[in-house]
């Protein structure tokens, strides 16, 4: 049976991609424009300072990993006082490292993840707007094994390359997560915060093992070994939401996929999901999502990216490579 963190990304369809990135030494100063929402940025060798927005500077060494949610602009540099440049000419090579630099010993990887805009706020509610991954963390030897293997892939240019560094970064991401959640990085009400805290975790087990089941606040109180006031009080400061509200969106969100990427009837997914009848999920789907099952899945179906090879506008293609 999946854990909930692993039905959270598979539902918000969360994708890695490693972007870019580049080696450099000396003094350097860069500014990027950040054009997606969660943005992953990791240094495999040296050191170098992280300022994103203006805010305060972030110290990462080899090793570690940010990841932003958010940002807007970032800098990366040796020293947060040069003035930076914006990132432009070498960065936008077709290799997947740019040499900014020959013989720097700073080397810095980017990528972004991509995620279902229905779905994309059970991954971004709760993250704050810098996680810093430490390589005192437990998560950060596994961290560095994938950072050399996504290194040796793209220098080696070997046959599936770009596959296995795609798949590679998945795993990055996931151990990322991971240490944000062992480190209670998550400052904001969200679906995350819930995963990270062990006494709800065994009540949202539940409901996601079973979203179908009219589950009862004191089933989910018990589930977590507390009273329902308190468990009520504590579920709602940790989401943002009341258990049984968490609940009906969870089943929206698992009705979407469904309308996406099956073919199976409203009314059979009415009744997989617990509803009494066609019309009540009809009219939960709509007041939660602002649409009907139907339209969302002429909607859905319109959006369904061209084969591998001919993208078009707007359906994911890859950002140039070299952007950190």
């Amino acid at each position: 049976m999946p854990d909930p963190l692993s039905e959270v990304l598979a539902l918000a369809d969360a994708r890695c991609v490693i972007s870019g990135g580049f080696r450099t030494g000396g003094e350097f100063a860069v500014r990027y424009e950040v054009d997606a929402q969660v943005k992953l940025d990791a240094v495999v060798g040296g050191s170098c300072w992280l300022v994103v927005d203006d805010g305060p500077p972030v110290r990462i060494a080899a090793g570690e990993a940010v990841v932003l949610n958010g940002i807007t602009t970032m800098v990366l540099c040796s020293d947060p006082r040069l003035r930076p440049v914006d990132a432009t000419g070498p960065t936008a090579e077709s290799s997947p490292v740019a040499q900014l630099r020959a013989g720097g010993d700073v080397a810095i990887l980017g990528g972004h993840v991509d995620l279902d805009p229905a779905a994309a706020a059970l991954i971004t509610s709760a993250l704050p707007a810098v996680t810093h991954v430490r390589a005192s963390s437990p998560e950060a030897g596994e961290m560095r094994r994938l950072l050399e293997r996504i290194v040796e892939e793209t220098a080696a240019a070997r046959p599936g390359a770009s596959f296995a560094a795609d798949q590679l970064a998945q795993l990055l991401l996931l151990e990322v997560l991971r240490a944000g959640l062992r480190q209670d990085a998550l400052t904001q009400p969200g679906s995350l915060g819930l995963l990270a805290d062990p006494q709800l975790l065994p009540a949202v087990t539940l409901m996601h093992a079973d979203p179908a089941r009219d589950w009862g606040l004191a089933d989910l109180a018990a589930a977590a070994g507390m009273s329902r006031s308190h468990f009520a009080h504590r579920f709602r400061e940790v989401s943002g939401r009341p258990p049984l509200t968490y609940l009906a969106h969870w089943r929206i969100r698992l009705a979407e996929r469904a309308l996406r990427d099956s073919d199976t009837t409203v009314a059979a997914l009415a009744r997989r999901l617990g509803y009494a009848s066609e019309s009540s999920f009809s009219h939960a789907f709509t007041r939660i999502t602002g649409t009907s099952p139907s339209r969302h899945r002429r909607r859905a179906a319109a959006r369904t990216p061209l084969p591998a090879g001919r993208a078009g506008p707007g359906t994911g293609a890859r950002r140039p490579t070299g952007a950190a």
